[in-house]
């Protein structure tokens, strides 16, 4: 009655080692599907891994060279010009001030709009403009938060349901050994393994790139409150 597991065992095993791709192939088909769903998962995290992080690098780059140009001494108009010549090129920093000046400049023509309503048309203006940038830098971000938290489960369904099958199969055996069940719970115990795999990496990364994104919004809102300070002394000198 053992001999449906030897071959299992010997195929699983490769002399004090263990051949994990024979252990995929000889589990059962819903420990494949679920290793199969988490090597997707684990695969689709590094990739939006490694392009968030270009994304971040270039947040940050992109921030530190417009506040040279800014606090350079540059002219705003010349500044937002330049904005406006490649306003598809631009992000970050440079698409919130363009959007600050732009909404301030075209309420600053009207006439007899006060200092009061030109600025507050500014900064709704920067707080619109950097929501959508913010919006860019965390889109797939909750699918890191999703792999990191739902992988482990799903890989220990895959270990529940192999040691399942495995304990079922002593009920046609008549002498139960170690030896009849390892290769079983081995196979089970390769899906909380690739549970962890995919979880920990999206865990990291997520954590990472969350404290990236609020460490932006804070450079933006302080890009804001000190543009909205030169725009309202701008406001006040036009009306005097």
């Amino acid at each position: 009655m053992q001999q449906p597991i030897e071959p299992i065992t010997a195929a699983a095993t490769d002399g004090n080692g263990i051949d994990m791709l024979a252990l995929v192939l000889h589990a059962s088909l819903p420990v494949q599907l679920v290793l199969l769903l988490l090597v997707f998962g684990s695969i689709a995290s590094w990739v939006i891994i490694f392009r968030k992080k270009r994304v971040f690098d270039r947040a940050d780059r992109e921030a530190d060279r417009f506040e040279e140009r800014f606090w350079s001494g540059a002219e705003l108009s010349k500044l937002y010009a330049g904005a406006t010549e490649r306003n598809r090129e631009i992000g970050g920093l440079e698409a919130i001030f363009e959007g600050g000046f732009r909404e301030f400049d075209r309420i600053r023509q009207r006439r007899g709009v006060d200092s009061r309503i030109q600025l507050e048309g500014a900064q709704r203006a920067m707080r619109a403009a950097a929501s959508r940038e913010l919006d860019g830098l965390e889109r797939n971000l909750e699918f890191l938060a999703n792999v990191g938290s739902i992988a482990p489960y799903v890989g220990l369904f895959g270990t529940v349901w192999g040691i399942m099958v495995s304990f079922h199969g002593l009920s046609s055996v008549k002498e139960a050994t170690i030896a009849t069940v390892a290769p079983g719970i081995t196979e089970a115990l390769v899906a909380t393994a690739m549970g962890l795999f995919a979880a920990i990496p999206a865990v990291w990364a997520y954590n990472r790139y969350a404290t990236r994104v609020e460490r932006l919004s804070v450079r933006y809102d302080t890009f804001s409150e000190e543009f909205a300070s030169i725009l309202q002394r701008q406001a006040h000198a036009d009306e005097a």
